[in-house]
């Protein structure tokens, strides 16, 4: 069981500051889950992972990814409509920008002062197309449970989206994840407030990665089907802990109860509110 999110031994990346970008984008360019992305060209070893890709309700392209991998309190826990902290695809630099930080828990925060609410928002720049296939897994929509209990980042009633996966001793809810290591999968063993802990296995850089909760009845990833499988967003790689299992995520739910709240207090202004996974290949 987790008790206190604050006993990590590592986060999973290393913390880069915002930076201006000069490079131009140019068209074509597919931006998908477990994408490996950078802050700055000149710190390709500072990065972190994609993990989900699709629109917000004011139609903007939009990709989410883990608020600790950047640290700048200026602009922490606040939008940011300039265009300063560009984002790259750490094998493709030269491409340029394929998008801009918009939103992002500062590093310290998010791990003590708001364990639930970890996360970055991106907007991609024009000029790419938004994919829901990653190199293990495809996205089909956002997790919904009805049912479950509510994340609490919530507003009152909250949304079969904004619900939690239980992780009781007979409850057999399992994660997805695809990353440096490949793809893995493993039993939720506890979930704390929304940060799911699992046996499904990361490593330091895939901070934000997909996660997709396994289908009762689908194929899991085996080498009969290519290391391939697919379900619905289910949240992002956040660290590795003191615990058994080690492994701990953001649930997808925790992300967009934020989400929607903040969107209620500032309403046309929270990039990424009623954010929905691509339907593009």
């Amino acid at each position: 069981m987790i008790k206190r999110l604050c006993t990590l031994l590592m986060t999973l990346a290393v913390v880069a500051t915002l930076s201006a970008g000069t490079a131009q984008a140019e068209p074509g360019k597919r931006v998908h889950n477990a994408m490996q992305i950078v802050f700055s060209p000149s710190a390709p070893d500072a990065f972190c992972t994609i993990g989900a890709v699709g629109t917000d309700k004011y139609g903007r392209d939009i990709a989410v990814s883990a608020g600790h991998c950047i640290n700048d309190p200026r602009y922490a826990d606040r939008e940011i409509h300039e265009d300063i902290a560009p984002v790259y695809d750490r094998h493709d630099i030269g491409f340029g920008p394929i998008g801009h930080v918009r939103y992002f828990k500062d590093a310290e925060g998010s791990m003590t002062g708001h364990p639930t609410k970890d996360y970055m928002i991106i907007e991609l720049v024009p000029e790419v197309t938004p994919s829901s296939q990653g190199p293990h897994l495809k996205q089909t929509g956002v997790l919904k449970v009805p049912g479950g209990q509510a994340s609490p980042n919530a507003l009152s009633p909250a949304l079969d989206e904004e619900r939690l996966l239980g992780a009781a001793l007979f409850n057999n809810n399992e994660l997805v994840v695809s990353g440096q290591l490949g793809v893995w999968y493993g039993r939720i063993t506890n979930n704390s407030n929304g940060i799911y802990q699992s046996h499904a296995q990361h490593k330091t850089g895939d901070s934000g990665g997909p996660t997709i909760w396994h289908v009762p009845g689908s194929a899991y990833p085996s080498e009969a089907n290519g290391f391939q499988a697919e379900g619905p967003w289910a949240g992002i790689t956040r660290a590795i802990i003191l615990g058994v299992p080690p492994y701990i995520y953001t649930s997808s739910a925790n992300i967009l109860a934020d989400l929607r709240a903040r969107d209620a207090a500032d309403p046309a202004d929270v990039y990424g509110s009623g954010f929905q996974v691509t339907t593009n290949p």
